[in-house]
């Protein structure tokens, strides 16, 4: 079989310096960008931001280990002047507290309200995310236009409502619909919260994020006889895996350091971090040699978790920037 050539067609002047410049266009594009990115001047611009960003986190860092007369007498910056170290900050600061809990036994209460916050929304949206983008039924655009609009409800808007059904339930005409959850002091109530304020925004970006997964993939998968499970987890959520762990960052960050739903749903033994060092603020002000400790303790977890998924999110960042 012979091989079929290809035909040249005829084309005049004018066009081959058209064609000729495009062509160089798009050979330059890359190296343009390149160049800009890596110029001295973008360096210097960011070694600048860096060091402002890092900066107060230093000087929190180094007020953390030093002693209490150094910190309200002598700045963090004349640490080599003055020099002190001592870990009683934390000590003192993790045994800090009220008479239910201390700030140590909170620590752990933030990972328990957390990790559950994060991974519930999770499933739940990504499941969601594949039937908007894939799944066709009955007033779905509808439906995906009433879960975007849900985002422009402020969150305070829904705090006594979600209280008064956790509390006494929901009746329709004396018939009780939902019976309440009596389930003060559990971490049932902020689970459920934090759950239901993240739905919105993590159904539309992952929704965003999995709609480009091209169609021939998923048909590709149906003509092979796989159903809607199969594709969901063999072929979806591998692809959107970088997405996932974007969405999974934020919502983590949010709810560690939320402190309005703490205050409404979170009370007594389950308190988390954010509570008990609004509550040490208050009542020891003046400590705030032991603020610098707690403040930093709050911090790092949030930082493991960021640069442990670090990967993952600078992927889902560029997910969809190019083609090809």
């Amino acid at each position: 079989m012979s091989a079929v050539q290809p035909i040249d067609l005829p084309v005049d002047d004018q066009t081959k310096r058209r064609l000729a410049r495009g062509e160089a266009a798009i050979e330059s594009a890359p190296k343009r960008t390149k160049r800009r990115l890596t110029s001295r001047g973008a360096t210097i611009a960011s070694l600048i931001i860096a060091v402002l960003w890092t900066t107060p986190t230093l000087g929190l860092f180094i007020s953390s280990f030093r002693p209490a007369n150094l910190v309200t007498t002598t700045g963090w910056w004349t640490i080599f002047e003055n020099p002190g170290f001592t870990f009683d900050n934390y000590t003192d600061v993790l045994a800090a507290g009220n008479s239910t809990l201390n700030l140590g036994g909170s620590f752990f209460n933030s990972l328990a309200i957390t990790i559950p916050a994060t991974v519930f929304p999770l499933v739940f949206a990504s499941l969601a995310a594949y039937a908007f983008a894939w799944i066709d039924f009955r007033g779905k655009n509808w439906l995906f236009i009433g879960v975007f609009a849900l985002q422009v409800v402020p969150i305070q808007m829904a705090l006594v409502p979600l209280l008064s059904l956790f509390s006494r339930g929901f009746a329709i005409g004396g018939t009780q619909i939902f019976p309440g959850l009596n389930a003060g002091g559990s971490y049932a109530q902020v689970w459920i919260a934090h759950t239901i304020f993240a739905l919105p925004l993590a159904i539309f970006l992952l929704h965003n994020f999995i709609s480009e997964i091209p169609r021939e993939v998923i048909e590709a998968a149906r003509v092979d006889g796989a159903g809607q499970g199969q594709i969901f987890f063999r072929i979806v959520l591998p692809l959107t895996m970088p997405a996932i762990a974007s969405v999974a960052i934020f919502q983590f960050l949010w709810v560690w350091n939320d402190l309005l739903v703490a205050l409404i749903f979170a009370d007594g033994a389950v308190a988390p971090m954010t509570k008990l060092l609004a509550e040490i603020t208050g009542a020891r002000g003046q400590d705030w040699n032991l603020l610098t400790a707690g403040a930093f303790i709050s911090i790092l977890v949030p930082l493991v978790v960021f640069f442990a998924l670090q990967r993952f999110f600078v992927r889902g960042l560029l997910a969809g920037s190019t083609k090809g």
